[in-house]
């Protein structure tokens, strides 16, 4: 029950999350206060629970609330109600007691179910490992060896400098852009293998359904399959120093055949150049699935 609850958590935690918009999406979507059900199956499934508890806990609050008003307004004082000694009520209780045990299991159940397949990183088709810096991301596509930092885009980080002068108004997605995007192949599981290499960060990208810690010397891993190709954004979730606002996500997926073009001309130009410094890779390799 202990791991039920804290997936609960984890699951409303993220809820929470993703209900807000990222900065540059605030202006287009202002008032749209849900979260959105994403671009992948967890994700429709993460939105899917999140409005069956939105709407147990609306229906929970209708009743208490409204058994509340009634009775302060129909049993107040100036009608003449006077308080009795409280009764035991053994039935009551009971009641009191199997209701919410039912729905928490209610809820319990599919959650639990979501999270196990969350954390299912079998069969996966490829495996990129993401590591966290102050303050810009390092990919590395584990099977192939490209790798590269990724950073805030520069027009977004001229700006951003006090005193510059510049519109943020007149750069498009403000903060919310890089100059090197990680690229993965549309309908392909990809697994990622997340840490960091000096505080704890946190990987975070809305529309794939989830975010996943990277902490320095351990290893966390998640997966993701989506469809459709598409650039989506994200950025770090977890306060990681004073540049913490300026190092967004972006990830842009492309058709299988646009990829494999994209990763040889990647290859290419990675010939003879100096990788980008891997600290976990060693961890990483424990936390690769077992075959057979």
């Amino acid at each position: 029950m202990k791991q039920i609850g804290m997936g609960l958590s984890r699951i409303g935690i993220a809820t929470a999350a993703m209900a807000f918009s990222l900065p540059g999406m605030a202006a287009v979507d202002r008032w749209k206060l849900n979260m959105t059900p994403g671009v992948t199956d967890v994700s429709q499934q993460v939105y899917d629970l999140h409005m069956i508890v939105l709407w147990i806990c609306v229906v929970i609050g209708v009743l208490v609330f409204g058994a509340m008003g009634v009775a302060m307004f129909r049993f107040r004082k100036s009608r003449g109600a006077i308080a009795e000694k409280w009764a035991h009520n053994d039935k009551a209780e009971l009641v009191l007691t199997i209701i919410p045990v039912l729905i928490l299991i209610s809820m319990a159940w599919p959650a639990t179910k979501v999270l196990i397949e969350m954390a299912d990183t079998r069969d996966a088709e490829m495996t990129i490992e993401v590591t966290g810096y102050q303050w810009k991301w390092g990919y590395r596509y584990v099977d192939s060896g490209v790798s590269f930092i990724s950073s805030l885009a520069r027009d977004s980080d001229d700006t951003r400098q006090l005193g510059s002068g510049l519109d943020p108004h007149s750069v498009k997605n403000y903060l919310l852009d890089v100059d090197r995007p990680l690229v993965i192949p549309a309908d392909t599981k990809v697994r990622f293998v997340i840490t960091a290499g000096d505080v704890i960060h946190s990987w975070w990208v809305p529309a794939l359904g989830w975010k996943q810690d990277a902490i320095p010397g351990i290893i966390n891993d998640q997966w993701t399959l989506v469809k459709e190709p598409g650039i989506y954004r994200g950025q770090c979730a977890e306060l990681c120093g004073k540049d913490h606002g300026f190092m967004p996500i972006v990830v842009e997926v492309k058709p299988k055949a646009e990829f494999e073009q994209w990763l040889a001309a990647q290859q290419g130009a990675n010939a003879g150049a100096e990788p980008v410094a891997t600290l976990a890779e060693p961890v990483a390799a424990e936390a690769a699935p077992s075959q057979g």
